[in-house]
């Protein structure tokens, strides 16, 4: 069966990058082509809910489930993820790593589809890569999140599903945090939480946040809330990965158990002090 092809058409505006007072050109370095299903709109025929009613015909039920996040302070940005992935009520994965890394200071996280999410990120690295060669300057984390929300804008009502966060350190802006998402929506802030499990993760960060935390206390809140999601979210779990974006470069802390993190938190809080664990 003949597949329609689509061609990527970038929209024409720039984005204007203030600190470097240049121009900066999102748009792609190559016209490339990508084959799609012979359907008139894809996103409804991948929707199993529709507004009214659900679709039990739907031939492919996408069910998302992870937590991610992501936050600014004084030491540079904390990355933290869980490991789980989900297909349905199945349990696909425990050890998936939903941190890519674009460059040796910029990261981005995966939440959504696994295979949008890694597919676009990996391309952004090698756009924000030629940016360098071109340039001969590394690409700001503002025009790195830009050029991939414009690509993405590009396919809005196609299927596809990403909710990712740009994180990284460079010269002229500092610690700078985007999100992106599948519609093409760009924000920038100093907090994101993304995926099922996002409402657990939010509600330690919010009662423990702030922008002076050491880099110690930064790492262990990020530890601590990712703890939280996968301990409540069903569509969570595995372990924990965490990143330290600074001005050197990102540092990598691995994948941690969230066994003795739980038990850890709750002898640190006075609860079951009968327990001994050895960390």
């Amino acid at each position: 069966m003949d597949a329609l092809v689509a061609r990527y058409a970038s929209p024409q505006d720039s984005f204007y990058d203030d600190d470097e007072q240049s121009i900066l050109d999102t748009r792609p370095s190559h016209d490339h082509a990508f084959a799609l299903p012979p359907i008139a709109q894809p996103s409804a025929f991948l929707r199993a809910v529709t507004d009214d009613h659900k679709n039990p015909e739907c031939p492919i039920k996408l069910a998302h489930g992870t937590t991610t996040l992501a936050f600014r302070f004084q030491g540079g940005i904390v990355v933290a993820t869980d490991s789980r992935a989900t297909a349905g009520n199945w349990i696909a994965s425990q050890t998936v790593k939903k941190v890519i890394e674009i460059n040796d200071k910029m990261l981005g996280t995966m939440a959504g589809g696994a295979a949008d999410c890694q597919f676009w990120l990996n391309y952004l690295g090698m756009e924000c890569r030629l940016h360098e060669l071109r340039h001969k300057r590394r690409i700001t984390v503002a025009a790195a999140s830009k050029i991939l929300a414009n690509i993405v804008y590009s396919y809005k009502g196609m299927g596809l599903s990403m909710g990712t966060m740009i994180a990284g350190v460079t010269a002229q802006e500092g610690p700078a945090l985007y999100y992106v998402d599948s519609d093409g929506t760009r924000l920038q802030g100093d907090l994101f939480c993304v995926g099922s499990g996002q409402t657990f993760a939010y509600g330690v960060l919010d009662r423990e946040y702030r922008y002076d935390l050491t880099t110690e206390e930064a790492l262990a809140l990020g530890s601590r809330s990712i703890l939280a999601a996968t301990h409540r979210d069903a569509y969570s779990g595995g372990s924990i990965n965490l990143y330290h974006v600074k001005e050197e470069g990102w540092v990598k802390h691995g994948f941690t158990d969230t066994h003795p993190v739980f038990w850890k938190t709750k002898q640190e809080k006075g609860e079951f002090s009968n327990v001994t664990v050895d960390f």
